[in-house]
């Protein structure tokens, strides 16, 4: 798992690929989503879809570890050099997809098995976009749904009303191993 002094990250940088909306180093709920998936494997994880991806660690892991086939969606195609960076360090491949939150459709949710994403409730104007995200993932049949937060107040108004509507649980999760990490797990399972 690299971080930003990894050199090649650093390679992508100086690249010029720069992300605009934090894409710009790894974020740990993805670590904390990874740990939970460890301990609570899905029996469906054919098909993912790595929400908000980022650098892309949690879809790379379930790539890695389960041969699942995983989409990664970011509204930031900027994020892609570097999710190929770690995808090739890790000997996978993940697809990518620019799309935000509110743009995707249960049409595009119909073969997920597994939705997660980490700090994807970060601003004010996520806590629908992402809220509505979830409702299409319920409504299309999505098995399981992880998202991965260090407890912002927006992460918690979106799981509020994401379990009063459809249930799931608020899981406290911790790492404290190599890579030290704490939030909360908002978990849906819809099988």
């Amino acid at each position: 798992m690299p971080y930003a002094s990894h050199a090649c990250i650093r390679a992508v940088k100086r690249a010029g690929h720069e992300p605009s909306i934090h894409g710009t180093k790894l974020w740990k709920s993805s670590c904390l989503i990874i740990d939970y998936l460890k301990k609570n494997t899905p029996a469906r994880r054919q098909r993912i879809l790595d929400a908000g991806c980022g650098w892309g660690i949690t879809g790379i892991w379930c790539a890695q570890q389960w041969g699942s086939e995983v989409v990664s969606m970011d509204a930031d195609p900027a994020v892609f050099p570097y999710l190929d960076a770690v995808a090739a360090l890790n000997g996978v491949s993940t697809t990518p997809w620019v799309q935000r939150f509110e743009k995707v459709q249960k049409k595009d949710l119909k073969q997920t098995d597994i939705l997660f994403g980490g700090d994807i409730c970060f601003w004010d104007e996520l806590v629908k976009p992402v809220g509505t995200m979830i409702d299409r993932a319920i409504d299309a049949g999505v098995g399981t749904i992880v998202i991965g937060d260090p407890e912002r107040p927006t992460f918690h108004q979106m799981a509020e009303k994401v379990i009063q509507k459809h249930g799931g649980e608020l899981l406290n999760w911790r790492l404290t191993g190599s890579v030290k990490a704490t939030g909360a797990l908002l978990v849906i399972h819809n099988d």
